[in-house]
């Protein structure tokens, strides 16, 4: 088939396409191993002379599917699905990092990303340094000659801070052209960015939260050009991580993909909405989301997305026992943690998501007590604005 250049059309059939008598979904592959036709093709597969497959930790048709699909979303050469975003994020700097190397990272990232970056990497003699990516003289002073990759969330978790993705890959290539620019794309998702056209080299995700879209599996992705990612799969997941999902969430996956265009589109439509009448409540001191004029990098977001997501941080007045009043009268939205699913989700990153900065490093990341992430579903506007309204009206009493 020809591959359509329109992000909705390639949701539903890039990666597997029914001919003659197939079925039209999908069959699940619940196999740990594959027959060889010959001991020669067996050994063939394992020289890389053959592309057959082998072992699913080493690939399996369900995960090539979702492979596919999402490569071509993100206008990339290649991907490879892994059992994690975070297991995403582990095989791909494994894979980069050896003793002695350096990383620069955004101040401001997901909880378990900082963990390991600031608690685990140094164990292993990797320098980890941390910066404001919108200030771009930080970047440039903080490269070095053993700078190997640079890692940032965009709209990052949970201030929604966008950076210049096309900026710093050029800051980043011009000082040296190895440098590997990774970026975490799960707030945007392809639909919104495609950092590799804008110049990053790699893009990962936490594929449980938009991509699949229904909370029902735990899964991560890691993109870019198609000899690098043959390195993570045979390096970064097959010996050092073993972060292989399993054929079923591939399967759920794959189903959860074909809608991710009409979901994103629809869940940012109502966002911009929900968004605007947060900024209007009198018991909302400050709205962080990027398609509003208020946030302050909201002309850099129209410039390299085409829509603002579906994730909205909001500064409470009353401080955290305001906050906290808020979220346990919540009724329809779902306290939970995780983001980008058809179901409404709030949490308070700085006792939950983000419970691996200490006290200073929250305030340094600007994750304040009083913060509330709301990630906004498939709900009727008028019910989740309902709750919202009666939750907030609550945490000022």
């Amino acid at each position: 088939m020809h591959k359509s250049k329109h992000p909705a059309t390639i949701c539903l059939h890039e990666g597997y396409q029914a001919t003659g008598n197939d079925p039209l979904i999908m069959p699940i592959y619940q196999t740990s191993t594959f027959v060889f036709e010959s001991c020669e093709f067996g050994g063939e597969c394992f020289s890389g002379e053959q592309n057959g497959n082998i072992y699913t930790r080493l690939g399996n048709p369900n995960f090539h599917a979702v492979e596919a699909k999402i490569a071509a979303l993100e206008g990339a050469e290649a991907a490879v699905l892994t059992s994690s975003g975070m297991g995403a994020i582990a095989a791909t700097l494994w894979t980069l990092l050896s003793s002695g190397d350096h990383l620069i990272a955004a101040k401001t990232i997901y909880g378990c990303t900082f963990s390991l970056f600031s608690h685990h990497l140094s164990r292993f003699g990797i320098e980890v340094e941390f910066i404001d990516f919108n200030d771009l003289a930080q970047l440039k002073n903080a490269l070095k000659s053993n700078t190997k990759a640079i890692f940032f969330e965009t709209p990052a978790n949970p201030d929604l801070s966008i950076y210049d993705i096309r900026q710093i890959s050029t800051i980043a290539h011009q000082y040296n052209s190895e440098i590997q620019v990774i970026i975490d794309n799960t707030f945007a998702t392809p639909i919104l960015q495609q950092p590799i056209k804008l110049g990053a080299d790699i893009v990962v995700h936490s594929a449980t939260k938009a991509l699949n879209g229904h909370s029902d599996i735990i899964s991560g992705v890691v993109v870019g050009k198609a000899e690098l990612m043959q390195r993570i799969q045979m390096e970064g997941i097959k010996d050092l991580t073993g972060a292989v999902p399993s054929p079923h969430d591939a399967s759920l996956l794959l189903r959860g993909l074909k809608t991710l265009s009409i979901r994103v589109k629809a869940q940012n439509e109502q966002t911009m909405r929900i968004a605007s009448a947060l900024e209007n409540h009198p018991a909302v001191e400050k709205v962080i989301f990027p398609g509003l004029s208020s946030h302050p990098q909201h002309e850099l977001a129209t410039q390299q997305m085409t829509g603002f997501g579906n994730i909205i941080s909001f500064n409470i007045k009353g401080g955290f026992d305001a906050a906290k009043r808020m979220l346990n009268s919540v009724e329809l939205c779902a306290l939970a943690v995780s983001l980008g699913c058809v179901h409404t989700l709030i949490q308070h990153p700085a006792s939950m998501t983000h419970s691996s900065y200490s006290a200073e490093e929250l305030a340094n990341a600007g994750i304040a007590n009083n913060l509330i992430r709301i990630s906004i579903g498939l709900e009727d506007y008028e019910d989740i604005w309902s709750d919202l309204n009666q939750a907030l009206n609550y945490s000022q009493i």
